[in-house]
C-alpha cells in the first residue's frame, strides 16, 4: 500500500474566496477521485418521480454519457468527414472536469484534434434535465461536424414512441420496476412513465433505431450505418425503437463556436403530451451559470481547510456532495427535509427512508446545512410514538416497525448521540430542547422494554438482527445463537452514550438535576460493562450470556469472539486508560485488526473472516468514524490519523476507479462493495474535520 500522509492547513482569510468555490474551479480527469453522480437539489425533487444520473466519462468502450440504471441514457457521438466517434478510447483528448456539484457537472473535451466540446450537465430537478453543449473549432480550418445527440434505454422497451415535428422532440412511454422490496413494503415509486427527448434546434435528420451498429443477422440498419450513408432515418414509424437520435449538422470557421441545448423531461404515463412538452421546453432558457452560483451558496457553511494532498481536498469536499446529493424535501408524512441512502441506482430498503445508522452522517452534514441536518433528525421526532419507542426504518411513505415475538423492532441507539453532536455544530437551543424531550423518552424506551431479566443490562430486542444493525454474516449470531440470548455488550456501550448526551444535554438547559441522574445511569452502567464484558486472559471485551454472564454459550468460550464491536467503549470513554492501552495494542496488531485499510469488522485470524463478506471483514466507513473518536479521545493521535491514512487510502482509489462511493471496503486490497453511492460514506468529510481540529 503506498503510504499516503494527511497533511491539513488551516486556510487563510485571504484564500476564503477559492476554497468556497473549490468546485467550480476544478480541472479533474478520470484519474481524480470525484464522484460523478448527479441529482436534482433539494428544492426541486421529490420522492415518487425522481431521476438521477451517473456520467460516465472513465471507460475507453463507452461514450460520455449521462446514464441511469432504468431511466435510460443520454448519449453524444460525432462525426467529421466520414469519421463518427463516440467511444472514449477513440477521442482525441479525453475530458477535464472544471465544475462539479451534486446536481451539476460542467467539462469539456476534444472528438477530434481541433474540437473542443464544451457540457454542462444539470439534473434541474426530479423530472427533468438539461445537456448544454458548446462547440468550437480551435483550428486554423474550416470544419464540418455532425453533433448526434440520442437516448437509448437498455431496460426496458420505449413504448409507443413518436416524434413531434414541429417541437423537434421525440415522446415514448416507458417502465420502471419497482423491486421485490418495494413492493412489500408499498413504495410508491412510479414505475409507468412518459418522457420527451427534445433539442433547441431543428436538426438536419432525426430517426429511430434498434441498434447502434448493424446487426448482420438480418441486416437490422443500425444508427451508426445510416449516419455514415448520409442522415439518420427520418422514418414516421419508430415503434420498435430502443434508441432515438438526432443530428445537427455545423460549418465552423477557425475561432467559431455554435451551442445546442437538450433537454430530457419525464412524468407520469397519464400526463398529456402538450402538457410535458410545454414544460420541458421551459427549460430551454434556463441560465445554468446561475445555479451554479446557488451551488456555491449551498456550499459556503463547510468549513475551510485545505490539504497539501490534492487527493485528499477533492475527497473532501465531494464526500458533501454525496450527502448533500442524498437530501429530499418534506413530503406526505415527512414534514420536514429526510434523506434517502442513494437516489442513482435505487434500490428497495436504500430508498425506504432513514435508520439511525445512516444518520450518524449527519454529523458532517451539520457543518454543510445546520438546519437540514436538525430537520433530518425531526423526521424521527415527529413520527416517535407516546412511550418513546422509534421505528426501525422511517420515510415518507414508511414506518417500519418489524414486530417479533410482540416486540417492534427499533435501530442501534445513537439518536440522542446524534442530536448532541449536532447541537454542538449548530448551538440551536429550540432544537436542542426538542431533541432532549424526544430523547428521554426514547432512552427510556430501550431501558425499559430491552432489559428482559432486570439486571441492569440491555439486550437487543424484537427482531435483534436488524435491531442491532449488524444484520448478515454476523460471526457471533451465525455460530452461537440469536442476539437476545446475549447482554449485548455494543448495545449497552452505546446507551452509554446516550446518558451522556443527555447528561450534557441538561446541563446546557439548565436542569442540573436530571443532569446528575444521567451522569449517575452513564457511570453505573459503565462499571457493569467493565464488570460484565471485559475478559482479562484476551484483553477484549465480548458479549455474555445473559443467564449467567459468562462467555459460554453453547459450547465453551464460543463468545470469545474478536469483533470490532470490542472495540466501542473507547468510542464512548468506558473503558480505563489501562484497558484502553490493552485494546490499542489488539487494534494494533495486523494479523488481526490493523490491516492495510482500516479496521476490519472481524478479527482477520477468525475462520469466518471475509474482507468482502458483509459483517464478518469488511471497513464500514461509519465505525470507522466512531474508532477515530474514541483514538482521538484517548490522545491516541498518531494513530488516529494512521487509522484514516488507512480508510482513506481505499475510498479514494474506489472514486479513482468508478467514481462511486460504495457501501463498505475491503480491509486488505483495493476493492469495495455491495451498494454504491452510499450516503454514510459521505462521513469521511467529518473524519477529516475530527482530525484537523486534534491538533
Amino acid at each position: 500500500m503506498l503510504q499516503r500522509i494527511i497533511y491539513i492547513i488551516i486556510l487563510s482569510c485571504s484564500s476564503t474566496f477559492f476554497a468556497q468555490n473549490y468546485l467550480s474551479n476544478l480541472s479533474a480527469t478520470k484519474d481524480d477521485p470525484i464522484y460523478t453522480n448527479y441529482a436534482a437539489p433539494i428544492s426541486r425533487s421529490e420522492y415518487k418521480t425522481d431521476q438521477a444520473y451517473q456520467m460516465m466519462w472513465f471507460d475507453q468502450e463507452r461514450g460520455i454519457d449521462f446514464v441511469s440504471s432504468d431511466g435510460g441514457e443520454l448519449c453524444l457521438a460525432f462525426k467529421v468527414g466520414n469519421e463518427i466517434r463516440y467511444k472514449l478510447g477513440q477521442f482525441y483528448k479525453e475530458p477535464i472536469i472544471t465544475a462539479s456539484y451534486s446536481d451539476l457537472v460542467k467539462l469539456h473535451y476534444y472528438p477530434f484534434e481541433g474540437v473542443n466540446v464544451e457540457v454542462v450537465f444539470n439534473v434541474y430537478s426530479s423530472r427533468v434535465a438539461i445537456e448544454n453543449i458548446k462547440i468550437t473549432n480551435e483550428s486554423k480550418n474550416i470544419i464540418d461536424l455532425s453533433l448526434l445527440p440520442f437516448f437509448q434505454l437498455t431496460t426496458s422497451p420505449l413504448i409507443e414512441p413518436q416524434y413531434l415535428l414541429s417541437e423537434n422532440a421525440f415522446v415514448f412511454k416507458h417502465n420502471k420496476k419497482r423491486d421485490g422490496w418495494m413492493q412489500e413494503h408499498n413504495i410508491p415509486l412510479s414505475e409507468n412513465l412518459k418522457s420527451v427527448y427534445m433539442i433547441d434546434d431543428k436538426p438536419v435528420s432525426w430517426g429511430g433505431y434498434s441498434t447502434m451498429e448493424t446487426v448482420k443477422k438480418n441486416d437490422l440498419p443500425g444508427m451508426l450505418k445510416d449516419i455514415i450513408s448520409g442522415g439518420l432515418n427520418n422514418m414516421e414509424n419508430i415503434t420498435s425503437s430502443k434508441i432515438l437520435a438526432f443530428e445537427s449538422k455545423y460549418k465552423l470557421n477557425a475561432g467559431e463556436s455554435a451551442s445546442l441545448r437538450i433537454v430530457r423531461g419525464m412524468d407520469l404515463s397519464s400526463k398529456e403530451i402538450g402538457e410535458l412538452v410545454l414544460e420541458s421546453k421551459s427549460c430551454m432558457d434556463k441560465d445554468l451559470n446561475s445555479i451554479i452560483l446557488d451551488d456555491e451558496k449551498y456550499y459556503e457553511k463547510i468549513p475551510r481547510i485545505v490539504f497539501k494532498d490534492k487527493d485528499d481536498e477533492m475527497l473532501y469536499w465531494n464526500a458533501f456532495t454525496l450527502i448533500r446529493q442524498c437530501m429530499m424535501p418534506p413530503e406526505n408524512e415527512c414534514n420536514y427535509n429526510y434523506y434517502v441512502f442513494s437516489r442513482e441506482p435505487k434500490w428497495g430498503w436504500g430508498y425506504g427512508g432513514q435508520v439511525f445508522h445512516e444518520s450518524l452522517v449527519m454529523l458532517a452534514y451539520a457543518y454543510m446545512d445546520p438546519v437540514g441536518a436538525m430537520n433530518s433528525q425531526r423526521v424521527y421526532m415527529e413520527r416517535q410514538r407516546e412511550d418513546g419507542y422509534i421505528n426501525y426504518r422511517t420515510g415518507p411513505y414508511l414506518n417500519e416497525t418489524i414486530e417479533h415475538e410482540g416486540q417492534y423492532t427499533s435501530s442501534a441507539p445513537w439518536y440522542n448521540y446524534q442530536n448532541y453532536e449536532i447541537y454542538k455544530i449548530t448551538k440551536d437551543k429550540k432544537f436542542l430542547k426538542e431533541a432532549y424531550e424526544s430523547g428521554k423518552k426514547f432512552y427510556n424506551y430501550y431501558i425499559n422494554n430491552r432489559d428482559s431479566d432486570n439486571d441492569g443490562l440491555c439486550e437487543w430486542g424484537a427482531h435483534a438482527v436488524l435491531e442491532c444493525v449488524r444484520d448478515a454474516r454476523v460471526a457471533v449470531w451465525d455460530r452461537v445463537g440469536w442476539p437476545s440470548n446475549f447482554e449485548g455488550m455494543d448495545l449497552n456501550v452505546m446507551l452509554v452514550n446516550e446518558a451522556k448526551a443527555l447528561c450534557s444535554m441538561s446541563e446546557e438547559l439548565g436542569l442540573s438535576d436530571e443532569s446528575k441522574k444521567w451522569n449517575t445511569d452513564a457511570q453505573t452502567r459503565t462499571e457493569l460493562i467493565n464488570k460484565t464484558f471485559w475478559d482479562s486472559e484476551t484483553n477484549f471485551y465480548y458479549q455474555v450470556d445473559k443467564n449467567d454472564d459468562d462467555f459460554t454459550y453453547k459450547n465453551t468460550n464460543d463468545l470469545k469472539i474478536k469483533e470490532i464491536i470490542g472495540f466501542l467503549p473507547l468510542w464512548a470513554n468506558v473503558a480505563t486508560p489501562e484497558r484502553a492501552e490493552l485494546l490499542l495494542k489488539q487494534m494494533k496488531d495486523p494479523d488481526e485488526f490493523w490491516r492495510p485499510y482500516g479496521v476490519p469488522t472481524l478479527s482477520a485470524k477468525d475462520p469466518y473472516y471475509n474482507p468482502m463478506g458483509y459483517w464478518n471483514g469488511p471497513v464500514w466507513v461509519q465505525w470507522q468514524y466512531l474508532l477515530l473518536r474514541g483514538l482521538l479521545d484517548y490522545k491516541y493521535n498518531i494513530e488516529a490519523k494512521e487509522l484514516v491514512n488507512k480508510v482513506l487510502d481505499n475510498v479514494i482509489h474506489q472514486l479513482k476507479t468508478d467514481h462511486y462511493f460504495w457501501e463498505f471496503y475491503s480491509p486488505d486490497d483495493y476493492q469495495a462493495g455491495w451498494n454504491k453511492t452510499y450516503i454514510w460514506t459521505g462521513i469521511v468529510a467529518r473524519m477529516l474535520i475530527d482530525l484537523n481540529n486534534a491538533k
